[in-house]
This record gives C-alpha cells, sequence and structure tokens, in this order.
C-alpha cells in the first residue's frame, strides 16, 4: 500500500494548504525524513475547516443512531483490515517500534471505534422520581468540538477523541501534527471529519 502525500482533508476534500506552504515530516528516532512533508495549515485553514463542520452539523445531528454506531464499526473494520501498513506508518511517523505499534496504537484504535459504536447502541437516559416531579437529562448536539492530538500517539489518540465526537453528534476538526489520520481518511469511511496539519503558533 502506497504513502500518498499528506493534505488537509476538508468537506470531504483532500487540499493542501491555502498558502501552498508545508513542513518537513521526519522520523523522531533517526531524525531522517520518514513521510513527504505535510501542509503547513493556518489561520484560513482553520476557518474553512470549522466552517465545513458547522454547514455538515444539522444533518449529521439528525443521522439516526445506528447509522452513527454503523459507521464507527466501519472504521475499526478498515484500520483493522490495514494493521500491519498504519503499524509501520505509525512506527515510522512517531519514531517507535513496530512491535508497540502493532500490538498497541492501532488495536487500541480499533477498540475505541467499537466501544464507542456500543456505547451509543446502549446508550439510555436516566429519569429520578420526586413526589411531584420528574427529573430527567436530555441530550442534544454540542456543535463543534476542536481536537488536538499529539505526534508520540497520533492515531491512537486521535481515536479517543474522533469516535466519542461523531458517537455524540459533534463535529470535529482535528489538528494532526503527523500524517497517519490522513491516509485513514483517504481509504476509509471518514468522510464525516475534517483533519488538518499545522504547527505553526497562528
Amino acid at each position: 500500500m502506497a504513502v500518498e502525500t499528506p493534505q488537509n482533508y476538508i468537506n470531504g476534500v483532500f487540499l493542501p494548504a491555502q498558502s501552498s506552504l508545508t513542513i518537513p515530516n521526519y522520523n523522531p528516532s533517526t531524525g531522517a525524513p520518514s513521510f513527504p512533508p505535510i501542509p503547513r495549515s493556518a489561520a484560513a485553514d482553520v476557518d474553512a475547516a470549522v466552517s465545513a463542520a458547522r454547514g455538515a452539523l444539522p444533518s449529521w445531528s439528525s443521522t439516526p443512531v445506528a447509522v452513527r454506531a454503523a459507521l464507527l464499526d466501519r472504521v475499526a473494520d478498515y484500520l483493522e483490515a490495514r494493521l500491519p501498513f498504519l503499524a509501520r506508518m505509525e512506527a515510522e511517523d512517531a519514531g517507535k517500534t513496530l512491535t508497540q505499534a502493532l500490538a498497541v496504537d492501532i488495536p487500541r484504535a480499533v477498540a475505541n471505534f467499537r466501544f464507542f459504536a456500543g456505547a451509543i447502541r446502549h446508550d439510555a437516559s436516566e429519569a429520578f422520581h420526586m413526589p411531584d416531579a420528574v427529573n430527567f437529562s436530555a441530550r442534544s448536539a454540542v456543535g463543534v468540538a476542536a481536537l488536538i492530538t499529539p505526534w508520540n500517539l497520533p492515531l491512537y489518540l486521535l481515536s479517543w477523541k474522533v469516535a466519542p465526537a461523531l458517537a455524540c453528534v459533534c463535529r470535529q476538526p482535528a489538528r494532526k501534527q503527523t500524517r497517519l489520520a490522513a491516509s485513514c481518511a483517504r481509504g476509509g469511511p471518514l468522510n464525516l471529519s475534517t483533519i488538518f496539519f499545522s504547527i505553526t503558533t497562528q
């Protein structure tokens, strides 16, 4: 499976940074370039990502639980089917051992998507009865959430944030410092996510 040039993933489309600038992508364990450069995203790219997320919120917030859960399971299936390839990418991208990526990083990312798929299928609201009233909780979409994931566990910790956000009807621009998530988006059913790369201070 080929490693493609990383791009931002905004509103279902792969795009370079609006500035066309890039950042070298090094293997932290060797200091050598590991993958093609990543987009150097800035405020304009963030604005585009947030706008796309807000635009998708009405339809996603009305998507039935069964459909959302099935999507999360599809993501888990996609990751699991590509475990060796993704583990190699994770190891090179984060400068860790292939053994760790194979045993921990990718399997736990798969488990996170499966967990939240099951969680929303079996979610229930509580009700508290009083002599003159019934108190209950009602859940509704909170809107767009910005998610930042670190360089040393890019897919594993991204899954901890993306999976519950999609499950609970948030729309998220995910700020990534590495390129693994974009590979997953390119081939898998992650068209509900907006992923962009940046290490600038803008």
